[in-house]
């Protein structure tokens, strides 16, 4: 009779290389990657919460399972990988919930991309209160504040889905926000300074040692690297 394998029924939380070890998986185990991972906490603090946990506190390696709510308060920040391969960075006083969709944003900031040599897959999706991005070989940075949504691409082309029904394109470098007021405003394109401003000053886009493969091809793009 064949052996079975019995996992510890205490956390439901393991990190990559203790999923290795507990089914035995050859070195790098493809299946210990099939659930988003904490790839990065930058700064604290920075929760994980389990469908049916209490919150505890987020740390490199923790795998998540799905409907996971994510929370960072200033200065927090944390990064993710998802099943796929796919990754954002959360910040600010942000919650995100990782739903079978994909990453639905609560409030906060989250910029999330695919990498350049990645296998092109559906469209990453994030959704928000006022609509959805969806993203492909691309990089997308949304803020939701207590008043307004801010959509940016940071390369390529983003396309935001409103709730209403109404639909945009992004561009890089170009921005959008929902207002309070129910109105869209944009697209439009930041100016050089405002792009050298948001590179020098997001908290998102430094300060990681988790490297962040669409960086080099944002600074090309938008003229950073001249």
């Amino acid at each position: 009779m064949p052996s079975s394998i019995r996992l510890a029924p205490a956390a439901g939380l393991f990190t990559g290389a203790a999923l290795v070890a507990v089914l035995g998986l050859p070195g790098g185990a493809p299946a210990a990657l099939r659930l988003p991972r904490v790839i990065d906490v930058a700064e604290r603090p920075a929760f994980i919460r389990p469908p049916g946990r209490l919150e505890q506190q987020a740390n490199t390696g923790q795998v998540l399972p799905s409907r996971t709510e994510l929370r960072t308060q200033r200065p927090g920040r944390m990064q993710v990988q998802l099943a796929d391969g796919r990754s954002f960075r959360l910040g600010g006083d942000a919650l995100l919930r990782l739903d079978p969709g994909g990453p639905a944003l609560k409030r906060g900031q989250i910029i999330a991309w695919i990498d350049p040599d990645a296998t092109r897959l559906l469209p990453l999706k994030v959704r928000t209160r006022v609509g959805t991005a969806s993203i492909q070989g691309t990089t997308v940075f949304i803020e939701d504040l207590p008043r307004d949504v801010l959509f940016l691409s940071w390369e390529g082309t983003v396309q935001v889905e409103a709730n209403d029904g109404r639909r945009f394109t992004l561009n890089s470098g170009e921005i959008l926000t929902a207002t309070a007021a129910g109105t869209w405003v944009g697209p439009r394109r930041l100016s050089i300074d405002e792009v050298r401003l948001r590179r020098r000053t997001s908290v998102l886009l430094n300060g990681f040692s988790a490297p962040m493969a669409t960086l080099p091809v944002i600074e090309r793009e938008l003229g950073l690297d001249r």
